[in-house]
């Protein structure tokens, strides 16, 4: 069982930097591949950007590109998203997710592709 615990969350202004941590307890933390996702109120969760176990591939959704980057220490079973320019837009709950993969430059975009996930951290962009 893979427990991941977001930090990092906040209230910044419109333009502002935050970057998320999501720490997990699995010890081969280089086999998952690992994504952020966000939900604002009343809204499905939304895919924001995914890695590769390895740290070779990755994906940002349109959204997010060029202002968000994700990235990974699997020496210290982290993973971090690393948000610039934030927009008011940005405002959700982020949560990470992680999936054991079959090879190491996978990575998934969908919900459901994840089996574990983090309580989320809410992050708050004011305009």
């Amino acid at each position: 069982q893979v427990q991941l615990v977001e930090s990092g969350g906040g209230l910044v202004q419109a333009g502002g930097s935050l970057r998320l941590s999501c720490a997990a307890s699995e010890r081969t933390f280089s086999s998952y591949a690992m994504g952020w996702f966000r939900q604002a109120p009343g809204k499905e969760r939304e895919f924001v950007a995914a890695m590769s176990g390895s740290g070779g591939n990755t994906f940002h959704a349109d959204s997010v590109k060029g202002r968000f980057t994700i990235s990974r220490d699997n020496a210290k079973n982290t993973v971090y998203l690393q948000m610039n320019s934030l927009k008011p837009e940005d405002t959700a709950v982020y949560y990470c997710a992680a999936q054991r993969a079959f090879y190491s430059g996978i990575y998934y975009t969908a919900p459901a592709q994840y089996g574990y996930w983090g309580q989320g951290t809410q992050v708050t962009v004011s305009s």
